[in-house]
């Protein structure tokens, strides 16, 4: 998805309404760009993880909830894990570290550079690695990391969220920026995270 296909088509349902509070704020920075003359600069994430993520076993994103579950199933000897959906849908994934580096670099690039690749009304860079991967790839993954060898199996009746999520972030790429973590690197990153904070992190 390129910055331009914003607003284009309909939001995916299940994200409709937290997309629309990020719509929003993008659009309030725009306008105060061109009413008042500020600088305020948006950015795009794509889908975040890292230490200091929510592992709350019922409302936390995909990879820490993933992290927590096989973690628990490999220290309760568990011989399979059901995950939701189909694991085929595609979805990019960004270390938070690598997130808060995108915005420091566009923070400081100067106007010019900025105005170059943005407009009035298009003014937010896309911010995502240019990888994605299926939950099922993910999920192995998350099995490796956390030492999890039973079974993996899918529970085809609930949701698999929108099928494809993937950032074209080839303007903030020759910008100069580009992610520092693979997955697999920023998983093992989270995961020791949530070792060394397990009583916080599961509250």
């Amino acid at each position: 998805m390129q910055e331009e296909a914003l607003l284009t088509g309909a939001l995916e349902p299940t994200n409709e309404p937290y997309a629309i509070t990020k719509i929003a704020g993008i659009k309030l920075c725009e306008s105060y760009n061109r009413q008042h003359g500020t600088d305020y600069r948006s950015v795009m994430p794509t889908n975040l993880y890292g230490p200091g993520d929510n592992f709350h076993p019922e409302n936390s994103h995909v990879i820490p909830a993933l992290l927590r579950r096989f973690h628990e199933a490999v220290k309760s000897n568990a011989a399979s894990i059901t995950n939701w959906g189909t694991g085929s849908a595609l979805h990019e994934f960004l270390h938070v570290d690598d997130m808060a580096r995108a915005c420091v670099h566009i923070m400081n690039l100067p106007v010019e550079d900025y105005a170059k690749v943005t407009g009035p009304r298009l003014s937010h860079l896309n911010v995502g690695t240019g990888a994605d991967c299926s939950i099922k790839e993910l999920a192995e993954t998350v099995a490796a990391v956390t030492g999890f060898s039973g079974a993996l199996e899918w529970d085809s009746s609930k949701p698999d969220g929108a099928p494809r999520k993937l950032m074209d972030s080839s303007k903030l790429r020759a910008l100069g920026w580009q992610p520092e973590y693979d997955l697999k690197a920023g998983l093992e990153n989270t995961y020791q995270w949530y070792l060394d904070n397990i009583t916080d992190a599961r509250k």
